[in-house]
């Protein structure tokens, strides 16, 4: 048969399979065919609006630059270890877990603690902005006149006394 013959025949062919297959879809094939173009349909519609349309463009470069980076493998294997890390953990592991997570809210998330760390935060910002100018002479004669100065050894003792305290805090 040529090319020609084949092409003529192509609707009798292409009559004969829509036939069959009206012949062998049963009532529930059509029922789920039809549901499934019309969901095929709204989410169509659905990728319409601009929004949407932004947010799937912006996944989708977001998905590119991971994969790009293999960060995109590193999130399926952290994924993938959370899960497994949950079907490990027993209800007791999971109790204790939230009872320690309760204990350090209750214990670190005050204001105090927050104070605290703030100001430590300032004094270590302000100690690198004084001290970057100074340039140290050196020598043993400069050393044990750093010692002399009563600011170094006011700094001394309250660093001995933090460290006792913090030992004594540990110890008791």
């Amino acid at each position: 048969m040529s090319e020609i013959d084949r092409r003529a025949n192509a609707p009798e062919e292409l009559n004969r399979l829509i036939a069959a297959a009206s012949d062998a879809m049963t009532d529930q094939m059509l029922g789920r065919l039809t549901e499934t173009l019309g969901n095929g349909m709204e989410l169509l519609d659905r990728l319409n609006d601009e929004d949407t349309r932004s947010a799937v463009h912006s996944l989708l470069d977001e998905l590119t630059v991971l994969h790009r980076t293999g960060g995109l493998t590193a999130t399926f294997e952290l994924l993938h270890m959370l899960a497994a890390l949950r079907n490990a953990m027993s209800d007791s592991m999971v109790e204790r877990l939230s009872i320690f997570v309760e204990h350090m809210m209750t214990n670190l998330a005050n204001e105090e603690v927050a104070d605290l760390a703030h100001a430590a935060k300032e004094a270590v910002n302000e100690a690198v902005r004084e001290s970057s100018d100074y340039t140290a002479p050196g020598g043993f004669m400069a050393t044990l006149k750093l010692l002399g100065d009563p600011k170094t050894q006011a700094s001394i003792v309250f660093l001995r006394t933090f460290a006792e305290n913090l030992r004594k805090s540990e110890l008791g």
